[in-house]
């Protein structure tokens, strides 16, 4: 840990609030905000920015609190991809499920942006640190569920932390922990109501036509429904490796045994690690559920 005075960046709802540093270490990990949202980057080089304000396209799958673009190592090339033709409500690096109940009743849908808001409230970080982290609390709402004023409600309240660190020889680690929250009684998640079931951590990555999927036995060959291949996952493609892991005490899939289960996509789709599956989890407000995955990028 940097023995130095770091900068400290607090934004809210009100005005941020800035110290500024001496004596950065040399080549560190930074981060600034502006209206859109927190650019990270080390050196000159940007490593991802955390979109905190809503984005759409032409006002269709309207969405927030997400990554894109994440970037390789060199800074050079996005490896993630925004607004894709083939998937329009897919969004770089997300995590979201299709179901979201309260006592029964759905609201909206969070995987394809409809009726549905994430309601950024306050995005913390310290600059330059390493690992530098974001920490973001967001709370899930929709125009489904409205109060008696015909305000929208506050169902979930999410938090996260994004652990970017240092670039080390020719690769570089990003840690998330998703901490969910249930703000009012009866919540439930649940991803995908088809045999897929898919929901949960997400990267949309751009894909090539000879990429290859790894896992700890060997080769993996994707599938229409998710594989039980362990805890990690790496796309190996043309000029960059992704090693996708979840952490092995996440909360496993509903009505499935651990380890984690993947869906694997080798073109126009997301690759995503299933949590909880098709079958309704509940969500506490008293115990929050907690979900860790990292990326190893080279």
């Amino acid at each position: 840990m940097f023995r130095t005075l770091i900068a400290l960046v607090f934004l809210s709802i009100g005005a941020p609030l800035v110290a500024v540093s001496a004596d950065p270490p040399p080549n560190p990990l930074t981060a600034s905000a502006d209206a859109q949202g927190v650019l990270v980057r080390q050196g000159e080089k940007p490593v991802l920015f955390f979109q905190r304000e809503l984005m759409s396209k032409s006002g269709r799958w309207p969405r927030a609190n997400y990554i894109h673009p994440l970037y390789d190592i060199e800074g050079r090339q996005v490896i993630t991809e925004d607004f894709p033709e083939d998937h329009g409500h897919h969004r770089g690096l997300f995590w979201a499920w299709h179901q979201v109940r309260v006592n029964g009743n759905k609201l909206g849908d969070a995987w394809v942006c409809e009726n549905f808001v994430w309601d950024v409230r306050s995005v913390e970080f310290q600059s330059p640190a390493s690992p530098l982290r974001l920490k973001t609390i967001t709370h899930w709402k929709s125009p489904d569920l409205l109060d008696e004023r015909e305000e929208m409600i506050s169902v979930v309240e999410e938090r996260v932390i994004i652990s970017v660190h240092g670039q080390e020889d020719n690769s570089r680690l990003i840690e998330f922990e998703i901490t969910l929250l249930a703000l009012v009684p009866g919540v439930e998640v649940g991803g995908s109501e088809d045999r897929k079931g898919y929901g949960g951590f997400s990267p949309r990555l751009k894909l090539s036509p000879d990429q290859s999927f790894m896992a700890a036995d060997g080769v993996v060959e994707p599938q229409v429904t998710a594989v039980d291949v362990g805890d990690w996952v790496e796309l190996v493609g043309n000029s960059f490796r992704v090693k996708m892991m979840a952490d092995p005490n996440n909360p496993p899939p509903a009505g499935l045994p651990a380890p984690t289960h993947w869906i694997l996509r080798r073109k126009r789709s997301m690759q995503n690690a299933v949590y909880p599956g098709r079958n309704l989890v509940p969500l506490s407000t008293q115990t929050p559920t907690v979900l860790r995955y990292s990326l190893l990028i080279r």
